[in-house]
C-alpha cells in the first residue's frame, strides 16, 4: 500500500513541525470571522458512502466557491482511488515560519476530522529552493494523493509540478493568489494579497494624515509574494502627499532578517518614523530592533496574523496587520485536498477571508484562541 510505503520515506524528514476578501478594521468582529462549517456534518452518510469500504468522504469546512484561474489543470485524471486514506503532501517553503507552522496545524486538525493523512515535507530554511524541489520529487515517488505547496520560487517549483500533474497527484498553490501561474496547477487556494495591503495602507494612510511619514519598506524574499504585498501597501498610501519612501531593505521573510534590516535601516536613515514589513516575522525582528536602538517613535506595520504580531498589537508595539488567519487557512485547504479527489473541487482560486487588524479590534481574535495557533500567550 502506497500509505506504508509512504511513511517508511518520510521517517527521516520531520513530519512533527508545525502558523482577501478582506474586511475593514472597524467592520470586523468575532461574528463575521469565524469559519463556515458545512450543514452536511450533521447528517448521515449516504446509502452508497455507508457502503463503502474504508474511507468515506465528508465536508465539514465551507469555503469560498472557487472562481477560475488561467493555469488550470484537468482534474479529471487523478490516481486517487475512492476508498482509500487520501495522503496528502503539506509542503511550505520553510519550517522556520510560525506562519506555516500555524497552516499545518489546521491542514493536520482538518484531516483528523476528515479522515485523511498528512506528511510534511519542508526544508527548514525558506531560502533553500533545492531542498524544497527534491521534497517534490519524494512526494511523487511516495504515491501522495494532493500536495499542498507553497513555493517562494515559482519557476524553480514549475517543472516538478508539472511532473507531480501528470502522475495524477491534484497540486493546489497555497497562501497565494496567482491566479496565471509558471505552469498548470489543479488549484490556489490564499488571500488576495494586493488588496488586502492596499486596504490596510488606506487605513494606515488616514490615520496618520496629519503627520509628516518617512517610511521605510523591510520586503520578503523577491518573488510573487514580496511584491503584491508591499506593492499593495504602496498603492494604499498613494492617494496622501505627506510622505516618503526614504529606504527599502530585503529582510529574508524571518525575524533575524527583520531584526538585521530594521537595525540597518533606522541608523542609516534616522528620520524613519514608519516601516512596513512583508510578514510579521520581519515585523517582530523589527521589534526588537526598535527597542535595541530606543526607537519607541517608529510605527511598525506587519503582514499575516501570527499570535505574537496580534498580542503585539493588543500591546501597543505594532500598530496593525492584514490578519490571514493562517489556521483556519490550513483548515479550507486540507478540504479542498479531500474535496478534489471526490469531484467536489473542480479547480480555481478559492480567496480566503483577510482582515485589517489594529488596536480597535484585534481582542476579537485574542478571545478566540480556537482560532489561532499557537492560543494566546495568556486570557484576554
Amino acid at each position: 500500500m502506497k500509505k506504508l510505503v509512504s511513511l517508511l520515506l518520510v521517517g527521516i524528514l520531520c513530519l512533527s513541525a508545525l502558523a482577501c476578501t478582506s474586511q475593514p478594521a472597524a467592520e470586523t468582529s468575532a461574528a463575521t470571522a469565524e469559519p463556515a462549517a458545512a450543514e452536511a456534518t450533521a447528517e448521515e452518510p449516504a446509502a452508497e458512502e455507508a457502503a463503502t469500504e474504508g474511507f468515506v468522504y465528508k465536508k465539514i469546512y465551507e469555503y469560498p466557491e472557487p472562481t477560475a484561474i488561467n493555469s488550470q489543470a484537468s482534474v479529471d485524471n487523478l490516481a486517487y482511488v475512492q476508498g482509500e486514506t487520501p495522503l496528502i503532501a503539506y509542503m511550505p517553503a520553510g519550517l522556520e515560519f510560525s506562519y506555516y507552522l500555524a497552516m499545518g496545524e489546521g491542514i493536520k486538525a482538518a484531516a483528523e476530522e476528515l479522515g485523511a493523512e498528512v506528511v510534511v515535507l519542508a526544508p527548514q530554511s525558506g531560502s533553500d529552493i533545492n531542498g524544497q524541489v527534491g521534497m517534490m520529487q519524494d512526494a511523487i515517488t511516495m504515491g501522495v494523493d494532493v500536495i499542498l505547496l507553497n513555493p517562494h520560487d515559482d519557476a524553480a517549483a514549475a517543472p516538478i509540478v508539472d511532473q507531480a500533474i501528470a502522475a495524477g497527484i491534484a497540486v493546489f498553490n497555497i497562501n497565494s493568489d496567482a491566479t496565471d501561474w509558471e505552469t498548470d496547477l489543479t488549484g490556489v487556494i490564499g488571500y488576495a494579497q494586493r488588496s488586502g495591503n492596499k486596504e490596510q495602507g488606506e487605513l494606515v494612510a488616514e490615520a496618520f494624515k496629519d503627520q509628516e511619514l518617512k517610511i521605510g519598506i523591510i520586503e520578503g524574499l523577491p518573488g510573487y509574494h514580496s511584491t503584491e504585498r508591499c506593492g499593495g501597501f504602496e498603492d494604499g498610501i498613494a492617494s496622501h502627499t505627506n510622505y516618503e519612501i526614504v529606504a527599502s531593505l530585503n529582510g529574508q521573510w524571518n525575524v533575524d532578517g527583520g531584526n538585521q534590516a530594521g537595525m540597518d535601516m533606522l541608523q542609516a536613515h534616522p528620520e524613519i518614523n514608519m516601516i512596513y514589513c512583508a510578514n510579521d516575522q520581519e515585523a517582530m525582528g523589527l521589534l526588537q530592533a526598535c527597542k535595541a536602538l530606543g526607537r519607541e517613535d517608529v510605527t511598525i506595520i506587519g503582514n499575516d496574523g501570527n499570535t505574537e504580531a496580534l498580542e503585539a498589537i493588543y500591546d501597543g508595539d505594532i500598530y496593525s496587520t492584514v490578519n490571514t488567519v493562517p489556521y483556519e487557512m490550513g483548515l479550507y485547504c486540507c478540504q479542498a485536498a479531500v474535496d478534489v479527489l471526490y469531484g467536489e473541487f473542480k479547480g480555481g482560486f478559492v480567496e480566503t477571508p483577510c482582515y485589517v487588524t489594529t488596536q480597535d479590534n484585534v481582542l476579537s481574535f485574542l478571545q478566540q484562541p480556537d482560532r489561532l495557533n499557537p492560543a494566546p500567550s495568556k486570557e484576554y
